[in-house]
């Protein structure tokens, strides 16, 4: 719980009557590595933070090889299926951790009782949807102005963590080529 206190302390100052506000209303939920926590067609009930893992955002297809990665979450980020959260409408795509991943979370009911009590709730509203705004926009310009080589470089230089622990499909899809692709422009920078 000091791990999302801390962060959000960084961007605001909180009291310390919100904050056990909001404190009281979090989850920690652990999801197993490989586990997708949130399916398609599910409501998104939750905002959550996370404390610890790495969670993929992907569109499912009946050939696994050919599901869609359009998005990766990590320690001390936000994670929710957000348009699916603020919609209160079926989500169109899946969250799957892809490490043993610590989330906390609060839910939708929750999270409009602390923007009306206090706030702190409209600053994680406000967190949450710049951050999903911005991944989403970065990733746009990402695919319209770089090769897949750069998109490759520029992904591992701002995370250079991901090698390890994200599989390479799953890279290859989120930049946008073939595995064969992504093996090809691997062997070119080694």
């Amino acid at each position: 719980m000091e791990q999302i206190k801390a962060y959000l302390k960084q961007i605001a100052e909180i009291s310390n009557e919100d904050w056990d506000f909001f404190n009281s209303k979090l989850e920690r939920r652990i999801i197993p590595k490989k586990n997708v926590f949130l399916k398609l067609h599910e409501l998104e009930n939750h905002i959550s933070f996370i404390e610890t893992g790495v969670v993929r955002l992907y569109i499912p297809k009946e050939d696994p090889d050919k599901e869609i990665t359009f998005g990766f979450s990590f320690k001390n980020q936000f994670i929710s299926a957000y348009d699916s959260f603020l919609t209160q409408q079926p989500s169109v795509y899946e969250l799957q951790a892809l490490t043993e991943t610590t989330l906390l979370s609060i839910n939708y009911n929750d999270l409009q009782e602390v923007y009306n009590k206090t706030q702190i709730g409209n600053l994680i509203g406000r967190l949450t949807a710049e951050r999903l705004f911005l991944l989403k926009s970065k990733r746009e310009q990402y695919l319209l102005n770089l090769t897949a080589e750069e998109r490759y470089l520029k992904l591992f230089k701002e995370r250079p963590e991901l090698i390890k622990v994200i599989p390479l499909k799953y890279i290859s899809s989120y930049i946008g080529v073939t595995a064969q692709a992504l093996s090809r422009i691997r062997k070119r920078l080694l």
